[in-house]
């Protein structure tokens, strides 16, 4: 029977780990899913699913109020015409939070030796780990909902932070998107804490014995829009250009190359500027560190990891800890292909084309493609490709491109 006949359909569903989609499922291999999925994730499903079916145990009484709220509570949403409607959150989603909550509280696996023991394939090391603090890498295919997933696993730390005595939680939150795109994305839902009272994410006042709602006193800092910090509880979503601070030095390779040739433009109070947040957030007595879109930002070579490693010394340096950095991402991979070890939730775009929580992609017919037509400009570009280097007609210097400036550019074979 083939693999998607037996998946379900309904988004909502509970889905058992036997039945989930890994590469070849449906092409006759021999492989077992333990082998081509990420390393840990079978395992960690497996894990997840028994103590989901068993009723959360071993789990903090606050943290089984929150998912017994998100999950097992009907909610309604008020809908743009008026009318409320029924609102769930999607499995996918679900197993993402029920991961984190279950590997950092009910089996405490915080660093890469606990991690490991759920590897599947035999070939994860020490040695594949960058980090030596707390990371775990939720995948979920583009169009899932991963700022849902941000805001669910905020209000768990910060619950979890204020009501239970010695968590090692934290009511302080470093959001991090890779560029401006995705800022402002992450800033229609994060804004004055929209997301938190637009979905069903706060309990009501009085569930389980709780004044969620009134405890909730989360500051939201936007960029260059930094308060004053609020012991209740903050919020810093930024870009990971605002943490760190690089020479700035124009290249022909920027995707925008006009400070190539026109130098530098002077910092001013936009969102180009750049405002030096890591002392400031060093300061603050816990942390959680959340990434969105992590495929951008993965590499131990770049200036974000370093930022984080420098943030986590920082902290250890005054008596504290970063609780944990939580990447989301559709594509949890290396530059040369590799996925990320840390890998330990995974929702693949094919399971949601299934279940339609993201649209089935649709290929133009013959006609269609009879009228596509390549722009002349890439044909050059392609013709371009695998030639020696050459310079610009005037500039002195051999570069492999072309010119931004169409109509000006000369382009001058350098064959030296």
């Amino acid at each position: 029977m083939k693999w998607a006949e037996i998946f379900p359909q309904d988004p909502h569903a509970l889905l058992d780990p036997s039945v989930r989609w890994y590469p070849g499922v449906d092409d006759g291999l021999d492989a077992q899913p333990k082998a081509v999925l990420p390393p840990l994730v079978q395992r960690i499903r497996e894990g997840v699913a028994r103590w989901r079916t068993d009723g959360y145990p071993g789990v903090s009484e606050t943290s089984r109020a929150l998912l017994r709220w998100w999950f097992d509570t009907d909610h309604l949403l008020m809908g743009s015409d008026g009318i409320s409607q029924p609102f769930q959150y999607y499995f996918a989603q679900r197993e993402a939070i029920e991961t984190v909550i279950w590997l950092y509280e009910v089996e405490r696996a915080r660093e890469s030796y606990a991690l490991m023991k759920y590897d599947g394939s035999g070939q994860v090391s020490r040695g594949l780990f960058s980090e030596d603090w707390t990371r775990y890498v939720l995948k979920l295919a583009t169009g899932t909902g991963k700022t849902k997933v941000l805001s669910l696993l905020i209000a768990w730390s910060y619950f979890h932070k204020f009501y239970e005595p010695n968590s090692d939680l934290a009511r302080n939150f470093l959001v991090i998107a890779p560029n401006i795109i995705v800022l402002d994305r992450l800033k229609t839902d994060l804004d004055g804490a929209r997301i938190f009272w637009a979905d069903p994410i706060l309990p009501d006042n009085g569930y389980a014995g709780q004044a969620w709602q009134d405890d909730f006193q989360l500051t939201v800092h936007l960029q260059n829009a930094v308060h004053l910090t609020k012991n209740t509880g903050n919020l810093f979503l930024t870009n990971i250009h605002r943490l760190y601070r690089t020479d700035g030095t124009p290249a022909f390779t920027d995707t925008n190359t006009l400070e190539y040739f026109l130098g530098p433009k002077p910092v001013s109070k936009t969102t180009d500027d750049t405002v030096d947040l890591a002392p400031l957030i060093s300061e603050l007595p816990d942390l959680l560190v959340l990434n969105d879109e992590a495929h951008h930002i993965h590499d131990e070579q770049l200036a974000w990891f370093q930022t984080i490693a420098d943030l986590v010394g920082q902290f250890r340096l005054r008596g504290r800890a970063v609780s944990a950095q939580i990447d989301v991402t559709a594509t949890p991979k290396h530059a040369d292909g590799a996925i990320f070890v840390q890998t330990v939730s995974d929702y693949p775009l094919v399971e949601a084309i299934r279940q339609g929580v993201v649209k089935r992609p649709v290929l133009p017919d013959q006609a269609s493609r009879a009228k596509l037509r390549e722009r002349p400009e890439r044909r050059l570009r392609r013709a371009l490709r695998g030639l020696p280097p050459f310079r610009l007609s005037g500039m002195g210097q051999s570069h492999r491109g072309i010119s931004a400036n169409r109509q000006e550019t000369h382009i001058v074979r350098d064959d030296r």
